[in-house]
């Protein structure tokens, strides 16, 4: 199979689909690579790497969309590029659709095989190719967020740590998921007063096992949530329906009625957001007041971070991809049910049905469209 890795070119993103290990690999394994010129470059692989571990270098994006029988990316394509995939090309990549009817709209009219990193699954219920996202999200949502609550930036000018004889901030996450773990981790580690809000009581009994009384876990009702988001410092915004958009857990109504200087970080966002009042930004302009309250809502993320999260990302890809070229992609969904829930288009049809919901477009089981 000749593999194909564009340069991404969503603002300031950096990662790069396959890093060149990942490209010795597929060749081991005997197929071709291509990989757009500078593909890699701002985040210290440069095209000598790529050509070093076997692949061939493209001159332009257009050229890998010819030729490729498989896309390799990282973000969902933007306009530009779903016009040039083709009927029967292989698309592997994040897509986050049930926001986004255009795209999905693109990607039907183009007769791809589109393939979404969020929705492929493993056997313990888990989303292994979200997962290392996620914990980057998680992690970076209160980094982000403690430079938000600096008054230059907008904030209440509160050090989330505080210092002996001054409060620490409260930190509120709504979701105990990957991200919403990896996010308490870090603002407890920096000292703050947290809160997790989960509607699972299992998920939240694990919590209070794995980090004790230096975390409060609170049942999601609509009454836990205002409360504790009208008293806090910072909110991060970590709910996921897989697949589909996310749950509005924050009206504009209580926004209004949060700390003046206060922050809200939507890692949600991907997905549409979990707060009433986010829209989506880029990291050249990642923050915007409503109400006098900072919104944080880059849907890039761990872009900011881009050579740690593309070697996150490409250790759990790799063996997907491989499987997927090995294959071909009809066998590989064939032979797992697990990469087979990644399948969200295939030529023309809506096969996730979260997405079919979301966007009110008619759904075809994924087994259905590949005639199994």
């Amino acid at each position: 199979m000749l593999v194909g890795v564009p340069k991404e070119v969503k603002i300031h993103e950096y990662r790069v689909g396959l890093v060149p290990a990942s490209v010795r690999e597929l060749v081991e394994h005997g197929h071709q690579v291509m990989v757009e010129t500078m593909a890699g470059h701002g985040i210290g692989f440069d095209d000598a790497d790529y050509e070093a571990a076997g692949a061939s270098i493209a001159g332009s994006a257009a050229d890998i969309f010819a030729k490729a029988d498989m896309i390799v990316k990282v973000k969902e394509p933007q306009p530009a590029e779903y016009k040039m995939l083709r009927e029967g090309q292989v698309l592997f990549t994040y897509l986050h659709l049930a926001p986004d009817p255009e795209q999905t709209k693109g990607l039907m009219e183009s007769g791809c095989i589109a393939i979404a990193y969020e929705t492929v699954t493993n056997q313990r219920g888990g989303l292994p190719l979200l997962s290392p996202m996620s914990e980057v999200a998680g992690r970076m949502s209160i980094q982000v967020g403690a430079h938000c609550l600096e008054k230059e930036r907008g904030g209440a000018g509160v050090l989330l740590g505080g210092v002996p004889g001054v409060p620490a901030a409260k930190v509120t996450v709504l979701g105990g998921g990957v991200a919403g773990t990896n996010a308490a981790r870090m603002a407890m580690g920096m000292e703050a007063h947290v809160v997790v809000i989960d509607k699972s009581l299992d998920r939240l009994y694990q919590l209070d096992e794995r980090f004790g009384s230096e975390l409060h876990t609170i049942f999601a009702t609509r009454d836990a949530i205002e409360q504790h988001v009208l008293s806090s410092d910072l909110v991060i915004g970590a709910a996921l329906v897989p697949g589909a958009a996310a749950p509005k857990l924050v009206t504009a109504d209580m926004v209004k009625r949060m700390k003046r200087g206060s922050v809200l970080v939507d890692i949600s966002i991907d997905q549409g957001g979990c707060f009433e009042t986010s829209r989506p930004t880029s990291h050249a302009e990642p923050t915007y007041v409503v109400d006098e309250v900072v919104h944080y809502c880059v849907t890039n993320m761990p872009g900011a971070v881009a050579r740690t999260s593309t070697v996150a990302l490409n250790n759990a890809t790799l063996p997907f991809a491989l499987a997927l070229a090995d294959k071909g992609y009809r066998k590989a969904l064939a032979d797992d049910v697990h990469l087979r829930n990644g399948l969200n288009i295939h030529t023309g049809r809506v096969t996730y049905k979260a997405v079919a919901d979301a966007l009110k477009l008619p759904y075809t089981p994924a087994e259905d469209a590949l005639a199994l």
